[in-house]
């Protein structure tokens, strides 16, 4: 046996799976095969099956900034509003946000759990199909990316396409005579989509101060707004009190569906993790409300999709991922309260001819130059927040890619020699995001639902590793040193329990009998399930005989109790071994080594 071998049979003998703080693909008696040293972080990642490809240039507070800047918190509020004040009024807006941040927030740490024990660009979809019980893994994995997959890659178009049509909407207060048109917005969201994916291409360290920045902007942003909304009230020159009482804040409900009120607020909570708006892009559409889903729920999964750019990605990647939660949930709290205590006027903001209820609110209780400056702000946020969605989910069609599971998997999957960033990935996300967009043309119905894909696509993902991490893995998890300890029952609990209850709310139209008509049903099932139909239908015709879950690109070897080397794995090879937790086939050839001493 060579030098070399020895050396890496002994590394081997080291560092087992077993000996790292992950639940992995990889079962605990095999370790990875290394040919030079590795860091902690990159050990890690070995162990999880997979060669370290990128640059580990993300820290947790960059981290930390790409998932605030996906959140986008006053661009996000701005398009929500809608939802949150349409259904229920400000008792809606102001109860509403602190429930359902709650069970948001064990959402989050369920899912922060997770990937301290699974740092991986896969993030939910390898989750999903580790822990399943054994043989479910590759359709659990196989339902868990699609649908991560549907909201990751219209995350980015419909950010940018709500950017454009208020980027217009500030034009309309400016001109009055302006009256935006379809082709309009479409050009502008076509040229927003190119410049994001530049950035998105470039490498990884810039994307990083990139996001850095905006996500410092919409922080600064966010409490500019906040202050500059109570300051700034000119409510009183126009014959009103500086405020709304709050007997009327947080009790005087607003009739905006035919539900009772008791569903009239678990709908509002769409405005909590649901970005939506009732954009009327031209003003022959100004009677027709037209609720058009601009991106998805919060996505704090972001940094999961980030872990293999992330140093010390096992704590810094959860950490971000509870932060983004946590101070997002604070803030637009905070900015829920602003808008409730000063609106004017609850039908002239969500009918207003401006299309843009955010702008709308402004006007009623700002003058027009404040108003285009808190607008300003909120359109510059929302810039970087289109940034931080292509950037994840770019890595999430990387991830999958590497699995194989789109057409020229190989093509998509590679990392650029130059940049050490997923390229084509990017790109093939933009191409993908402005033929959604294309759907403008074929009428608000239309685009409408192609974007009300990412809500209900987000929490399905979601729900499904969390899900089986609390009621079916048993000790077959192993913790990584961010958990949760004895709460993680509880909370994995009350986030399947929330997410269960909202995925049948997200469905549900504002009008029920007569009144509803195919323009005003929610599309979302349709949108969504067809999609997911076909990919179930793919998977039963086909790609049941070749899927498998994670594929692990690096070499790897059995150890025995004896630390000595019992049968060895190399890339390439049968598809039908099982090895790992969850019932995942290998992805190696067993080959006897030779063994010494």
């Amino acid at each position: 046996m060579t030098d070399k071998h020895t050396t890496s049979v002994i590394s081997a003998q080291r560092k087992s799976v077993s000996s790292e703080p992950v639940t992995s693909v990889l079962g605990p008696n095999e370790a990875p095969i290394h040919d030079r040293e590795y860091s902690a972080d990159e050990e890690v990642l070995a162990a999880l099956g997979y060669k370290p490809e990128f640059k580990r240039e993300f820290s947790l507070w960059t981290t930390f900034c790409v998932s605030f800047a996906v959140l986008g918190l006053l661009p996000s509020f701005a398009s929500t509003l809608y939802y949150g004040m349409g259904y229920s009024g400000t008792p809606g807006m102001v109860w509403g946000w602190i429930v359902a941040m709650g069970f948001i927030q064990c959402v989050a740490m369920g899912m922060a759990e997770l990937c301290s024990s699974m740092p991986t660009s896969g993030g939910l979809y390898y989750a999903s199909a580790v822990l399943a019980p054994p043989g479910w893994g590759p359709l659990a994995a196989w339902l868990t990316g699609w649908s991560n997959w549907l909201a990751q890659v219209t995350g980015a178009p419909s950010v940018n396409y709500a950017l454009s049509a208020m980027i217009l909407a500030a034009a309309s207060i400016t001109n009055p005579s302006y009256v935006p048109q379809n082709y309009h917005v479409f050009l502008l969201t076509m040229l927003i989509m190119i410049i994001h994916g530049v950035i998105s291409s470039m490498p990884t360290k810039w994307i990083a101060q990139f996001n850095s920045w905006g996500s410092t902007f919409n922080i600064v942003a966010l409490v500019i707004v906040i202050i500059l909304i109570p300051a700034a009230n000119d409510r009183e020159t126009r014959g009103l009190s500086r405020w709304n009482s709050s007997a009327d804040v947080w009790g005087g409900f607003y009739e905006g569906t035919e539900f009772p009120s008791g569903v009239a607020v678990l709908m509002s909570f769409i405005s909590v993790i649901w970005t939506m708006s009732g954009y009327v892009l031209n003003k022959r559409y100004a009677d027709i409300p037209t609720r058009i889903n601009l991106t998805t729920m919060h996505r704090y999964d972001a940094p999961f999709h980030l872990a293999e750019e992330c140093s010390n990605a096992n704590i810094a990647a959860p950490r971000a991922i509870v932060l983004t939660s946590g101070v997002g949930g604070i803030f637009g709290w905070f900015l829920q309260l602003v808008a409730a205590y000063v609106v004017v006027d609850i039908d002239e903001v969500l009918e207003s001819d401006l299309g843009q209820p955010w702008a709308a609110l402004l006007l009623q209780c700002l003058g027009r130059k404040t108003t285009l400056a808190a607008l300003s702000l909120t359109i510059i946020a929302a810039f970087s927040m289109g940034q931080g969605c292509m950037v994840a989910a770019s890595r999430v069609t990387f991830a999958y890619a590497r699995d194989g599971c789109f057409p020229f998997s190989r093509f998509w999957a590679r990392v650029n020699p130059h940049t050490k960033t997923p390229v084509n990935a990017v790109w093939f996300n933009v191409f993908i995001g402005c033929a959604c967009v294309l759907l403008l043309f074929a009428g608000d119905i239309a685009i409408g639902a192609i974007f009300s894909i990412g809500a209900i696509g987000a929490f399905v993902a979601f729900t499904i590793p969390i899900s089986i991490r609390t009621f079916f893995v048993g000790d077959r998890f192993r913790r990584g040193p961010w958990h949760l300890g004895r709460w993680s029952f509880v909370v994995g609990t009350l986030a399947t329990v929330f997410t269960t209850l909202m995925v049948p709310v997200l469905c549900l139209p504002t009008v029920t009998g007569r009144d509803l008509t195919p323009d005003m049903m929610n599309w979302t099932v349709l949108v969504w399930g067809g999609p997911m139909f076909l990919a179930v239908v793919w998977w039963v015709v086909d790609a049941r005989k070749w899927f498998r879950g994670p594929k692990v690109n690096i070499e790897h070897m059995m150890i025995g109790r004896e630390g000595n080397v019992l049968e060895g794995k190399a890339d390439g090879g049968s598809e039908d071994e099982g090895s790992g937790e969850g019932g995942m086939g290998g992805d190696g050839k067993l080959a006897r080594l030779a063994q010494s001493g």
